[in-house]
């Protein structure tokens, strides 16, 4: 577990560090990837599905979970929160998507990270 304040994990998107520079920023804890929630399993019980959200902020009891993927290819993903809300109702999770993640670097000054989300709309 890696908690602002400490070094940085290995993100798996540059969005995600730049989330962790405004968490720390603003002085929020936060918690990468802590936690992986079992989606699916066979009869028996191997995981066939899971989901581990991108952050977690034990203050607010939030999950966070940051995409960049275009708006054609959400479908995956939230098909996988709704089914986390199923199987884990107490849970409270938000999904910042690609105009959410975009524009939150846009207000806080990161318009090189910005541009990068901007460039790959296009491919």
């Amino acid at each position: 577990m890696n908690r602002s304040g400490k070094n940085h994990p290995n993100f798996a998107h540059p969005s995600e560090e730049e989330f962790a520079r405004i968490l720390d920023y603003y002085g929020v804890e936060w918690e990468y990837e802590p936690r992986t929630f079992v989606l699916e399993q066979d009869t028996r019980g191997n995981i066939l599905e899971a989901f581990s959200p991108d952050f977690y902020l034990p203050q607010q009891d939030l999950y966070i979970e940051l995409t960049t993927l275009r708006p054609k290819l959400i479908r995956i993903k939230n098909r996988k929160i709704r089914r986390l809300q199923e199987l884990y109702p107490d849970v409270n999770i938000k999904l910042f998507k690609r105009q959410n993640v975009r524009d939150m670097m846009i207000k806080y000054g990161i318009d090189e990270e910005a541009e990068k989300i901007l460039d790959s709309e296009a491919q």
